[in-house]
């Protein structure tokens, strides 16, 4: 058997499932009336799904012992992060003032890279990290979808 390379849902773990879900809407994002409020919240994506369930549900879920949450969580990295990618580099600038100002933590402004791009960090308000980025080199479909050489 063949395992499909898809990412059909992330799941992010949270401290608040409620709190999260309104963090992710003020951004526009479209809830699923799939979602069950206070226990589990899907959101439409260009691509896959991404879900928010509490941290202690995921872990029970998956067997798991929970572990405690990092001292800081806008700024502990955990060794994941999401990625956004938009059009323009302007559109990265515009993204970070907008998560900002729904709550997010910048964490490292948008700016030029080294292989050519345009990108900056946030952290969600329970800390995971997100990268908003433009990269010249992989044209966006008309889903948002970057298209790879």
């Amino acid at each position: 058997m063949v395992v499909p390379a898809r990412v059909s849902l992330a799941t992010l773990g949270v401290a608040d499932v409620a709190r999260a879900t309104e963090f992710y809407e003020s951004l526009g994002w479209r809830l699923s009336p799939a979602s069950i409020p206070g226990v589990v919240s899907y959101f439409h994506t260009a691509g896959g799904l991404l879900s928010l369930v509490t941290t202690e549900n995921m872990a029970a879920d998956a067997g798991l012992p929970a572990r405690p949450a990092p001292p800081n969580p806008a700024t502990d990295f955990r060794g994941t992060k999401l990625a956004i990618n938009v059009e323009t580099p302007g559109a990265v600038d515009e993204s970070l003032r907008a998560v900002v100002q729904a709550g997010a933590t910048l964490v490292k402004a948008g700016g030029a890279t080294e292989w050519g791009g345009y990108l900056g960090y946030f952290t969600d308000p329970d800390g995971h990290l997100w990268e908003i980025t433009h990269n010249p080199v992989w044209p966006l479909d008309a889903t948002g979808s970057p298209q790879l050489p």
